[in-house]
């Protein structure tokens, strides 16, 4: 008899692969750098994080088909190659000083390893985890959000005692090597497996009504059900209008709630905790509240917060409510791929979750620009925030169409289950 994996080390293994991609959001730390080096403007260096934002989107979607396919071990091999050579690839774009290349290795090669390797461990969690999905694929996610924490503090070493290339060098080799052995030790789990928790009040027949999947669609059934493009309206807003805030964070702290440049700054530092943390306090609030209302809260609170922001005078009262934003932003990353097999099973949740992430791509290219541009023409951030408050009402109006549709869906099943 094989022996079976323990799937706390795979949950382990797949915190590697995250933390080790989510590097890319210390991109910033490399910004200041190498525009001193070589006069590189900030838009120019910054489209480099959007590029690698945008393909982590665009492969994901196209590479969750070769996670089903060939598994979480070879799809985490890919990703490791793709990621490592991507960083390894900056650093010789850096040497020979070729802001395109930097583009090519790191926003695109880079980008393609970030999009693999964010799929590829997730959807193997939600597998072992059937009892504790939100919980499993928090603690994964939660790497990604924290890995900042780690990385930029190194970057900022390697740069100061080596140099910019030396930087990306180094991290690429040690990255590569993190991910490669995280991903031999991923597999999903035998066929009809259960953890034991699940086995002593149900028999195996009764494997899939215990985890209560609504159905069990391929990814191309999905994406034919209204269910898909609510789940996908629900992240693309959570998204963008997360991102929004996190690119003006600071400048809004100063402008609206009076405070100091070291004020603000410690507040964006909060933000990337709260980011994190986030990331598991919801996903695993998800497992006891259920993913349809986890959403409807997440809408509901932002709703308030964006509303509230503008008119704020205390510094302590907008700093929370811009950290209750930073936890909602993360734990919609958090709490998809649960969502995902609830409403579709896990036949294909790769595929469907590579599907669901273009969301995220569009909304890196939009969060951003449409903040930047309505207070551009409007001179403040007020207006700004209405509209992404706005927003959220969408939002929440098409949370509430998923509960009503998934409830639906679940009647009709129990009718027809009674009548058989």
């Amino acid at each position: 008899m094989t022996q079976v994996k323990n799937r706390w080390f795979i949950a382990a293994s797949a915190v590697g692969i995250h933390i080790s991609i989510g590097s890319v959001y210390a991109w910033s730390v490399f910004s200041k750098p190498l525009m001193e080096e070589f006069g590189w403007s900030l838009k120019e260096v910054g489209f480099t994080f959007g590029l690698a934002i945008f393909f982590l989107g665009i492969s994901a979607a196209f590479m969750g088909h070769f996670v089903e396919k060939h598994g979480p071990r070879k799809a985490g091999l890919v990703a490791a190659a793709l990621f490592g050579s991507g960083l390894i690839g900056s650093g010789l774009a850096v040497q020979m000083e070729s802001l395109y290349l930097l583009y090519a290795f790191y926003g695109v090669l880079g980008g393609m390893g970030l999009g693999v390797g964010y799929v590829a461990p997730v959807s193997t969690l939600v597998k072992w985890f059937p009892d504790r999905r939100g919980l499993a694929t928090g603690m994964a996610i939660m790497g990604f959000g924290f890995a900042a924490a780690i990385a930029g503090p190194s970057i900022r070493y390697l740069i100061a005692n080596m140099s910019i290339a030396a930087a990306f060098y180094i991290l690429g080799s040690v990255y590569l090597c993190v991910m490669v052995l995280a991903s031999l030790y991923l597999a999903p789990p035998p066929k009809d497996w259960l953890p034991e928790s699940m086995k002593g009040d149900v028999v195996k027949k009764a494997s899939i009504k215990v985890v209560k999947d609504l159905s069990q669609l391929t990814a191309n059934e999905s994406i034919k059900t209204p269910r898909f493009y609510f789940l996908w309206v629900m992240l693309y807003i959570n998204v963008t209008c997360g991102i929004a805030v996190i690119s003006v964070a600071s400048p809004m702290a100063m402008e609206v709630a009076g405070m100091d440049a070291v004020a603000a700054a410690s507040m964006v530092g909060l933000m990337g905790l709260c980011n994190g943390f986030g990331r598991i306090g919801w996903a695993t609030c998800s497992d006891y509240i259920g993913r349809p209302l986890t959403y409807v809260t997440f809408f509901v609170l932002q709703i308030f917060a964006f509303f509230a922001l503008p008119h704020v005078s205390s510094a302590m009262f907008f700093q929370c409510l811009v950290l209750l934003i930073l936890t909602c932003y993360g734990g919609g990353f958090s709490s998809i791929p649960a969502f995902i097999g609830d409403i579709f099973g896990t036949k294909q949740l790769g595929a469907i979750h590579g599907y669901i992430l273009t969301a995220w791509a569009a909304a890196g290219l939009s969060g951003s620009t449409l903040m930047a541009m309505v207070k551009e023409q409007t001179g403040s951030y007020q207006s700004a925030l209405y509209v992404f408050c706005g927003l959220f009402v969408v939002a929440l109006t098409v949370s509430i169409l998923m509960i009503i549709n998934i409830r639906s869906i679940r009647n009709a099943t129990e009718e027809t289950s009674e009548t058989v």
